[in-house]
């Protein structure tokens, strides 16, 4: 994920753009009226929605974005160009309707919680002439993108034949086209790379209850299959997603808390074109689309999301859990790899780190700073015990390697049994191993292979021995 920080894909979007609009308050009481809350407006904003909220998450990810669809000639139409305008999207293919309402979403919201929404659009489709004018805007502006996105929210930009002509063009140009459905008949979707409905929307498209992960699996091949696309990812909130191309990967969901999901969808849409767009294999766009879902619904308002955003969720939700950091060797050198393709700086050390104390924690968090990923190899009981003498290790290696684990600034813990670590760095070939600075001047072992081999400086007069050494002291005064 840490080299999509550096990516600025170039990004078209066609849809239906609207305006989100929130009227912020508290609420202390009743209405007398009526059984309904009062709320005290306190404050108001207006977003992007539909897939003005596309590319707003697109703009924050650090994509340079194009944008084309249909508005109306009014105030709304006005204010949500500007929008778009400031944030530095280029316009030239929208389209102006005289007559049309510009789509603007209102919604209440007190204490967190949406009270009610009221809709002021149209939603007829937009007619002939205006199709000509937007096929045309899309055909100039195609050569210039890496990828472009389709955002239906059923308002009458996407009609059939704008749509069937998109996907064509884009196709024939060798783009790849992602698509965010709506209604029932997804016919007009055929041939786009790959369309990312909820489930409740693939349920109403093929006509049944996805009730189970099965169920969802099969949708998304008879999807795939019946609109010749290259993968049907279905969203499921609470599950993930699940991917479904030649073969299906269910990727379970990363959101701890949800507020919000307005607009969750077009920020996995616009993770997964950006992702697609810079280059990513559709295993990490998903992955990632995934965690910035996890982080968007974690905010209110249809948020968009950062990179610096996703990549700090990631690594909260992925390493930060005890059990899931003691892994074997193949494992973490498998996971090295896809880490060090996203950039990040490995670091590996070792030891017994037998009752943990201030010295080994501070000597842990000075190798994290070193690089992006901390890797210790731990001594198991059985090398311990060779190492130190028959009367260590005084704790066992498992409570030993759940004690490191739970360390924020610890990625990965490997037990070995071997005297050295050396087919363990052999495996992982650590940008930076480090070592106390105690081993100034001595061969330190695996140094051949890493690329740098860093001395730490270590807390004076603490040790395990010295530890051990002060209980028995007070042991045998009593």
């Amino acid at each position: 994920m840490i080299r999509l920080k550096k990516a600025a894909p170039r990004a078209l979007v066609l849809g239906d753009l609207m305006l989100d609009a929130y009227l912020w308050g508290k609420t202390s009481r009743i209405s007398p009226e009526a059984p309904v809350p009062i709320v005290d407006i306190e404050r108001t904003s207006v977003a992007l929605g539909g897939a003005g909220n596309v590319a707003n998450n697109l703009l924050a990810l650090g994509a340079k974005v194009y944008v084309g669809g249909a508005i109306g000639d009014d105030k709304n139409g006005a204010e949500l160009k500007a929008l778009l305008e400031n944030g530095g999207v280029d316009t030239s293919a929208i389209v102006l309707r005289r007559g049309r309402k510009t789509s603007r979403k209102t919604r209440v919201m007190s204490s967190r919680q949406q009270i009610v929404r009221f809709d002021d659009e149209s939603k007829e489709p937009i007619g002939e002439a205006c199709e000509r004018e937007l096929e045309a805007a899309f055909e100039a502006i195609l050569p210039r993108v890496d990828i472009v996105l389709l955002s239906d929210y059923g308002k009458g930009v996407l009609t059939e034949g704008l749509t069937r002509f998109a996907i064509a063009s884009a196709k024939a140009a060798g783009k790849k086209i992602l698509v965010d459905p709506k209604g029932v008949d997804y016919s007009k979707y055929k041939g786009a790379s790959i369309i990312t409905p909820n489930r409740k929307e693939a349920s109403e498209a093929l006509g049944r209850a996805l009730t189970s992960l099965e169920s969802v699996k099969e949708a998304g091949a008879e999807l795939r299959r019946d609109l010749a696309l290259e993968y049907a990812i279905v969203t499921l909130s609470e599950d993930g997603m699940m991917v479904c191309g030649e073969a299906a990967a269910h990727i379970p969901t990363r959101a701890r808390e949800v507020f919000d999901v307005t607009g969750a969808g077009d920020t996995v849409l616009a993770a997964l074109g950006f992702a697609l767009g810079a280059g990513a294999s559709i295993e990490d766009a998903a992955h990632f689309a995934n965690t910035a879902a996890a982080v968007a619904v974690s905010k209110i308002g249809g948020a968009t999301v950062t990179i610096d955003e996703a990549l700090a969720y990631e690594q909260r939700h992925s390493l930060n859990q005890s059990q899931n950091k003691i892994a074997p060797i193949d494992f973490v050198a498998s996971e090295v790899e896809k880490l060090r393709r996203d950039g990040r700086k490995i670091v590996f050390t070792n030891g017994c780190f037998d009752l943990l104390h201030r010295g080994h924690v501070e000597y842990l968090r000075k190798s994290r700073e070193q690089g992006d990923l901390l890797i210790v190899g731990l001594n198991g009981d059985k090398s311990a015990r060779a190492l130190k003498g028959e009367s260590r290790p005084v704790v066992s290696e498992e409570d030993r390697a759940y004690m490191l684990a739970a360390l924020a600034f610890v990625d990965f813990v490997v037990l070995f049994d071997d005297p050295t670590p050396i087919e363990l760095i052999k495996a992982i070939k650590p940008d930076i191993l480090t070592k106390g600075a105690d081993y100034k001047g001595k061969q330190i072992v695996g140094s051949e292979y890493a690329k740098q081999t860093v001395l730490v400086d270590l807390v004076e007069g603490r040790s395990t021995t010295n530890t051990i050494a002060k209980i028995s002291a007070n042991i045998g005064t009593k």
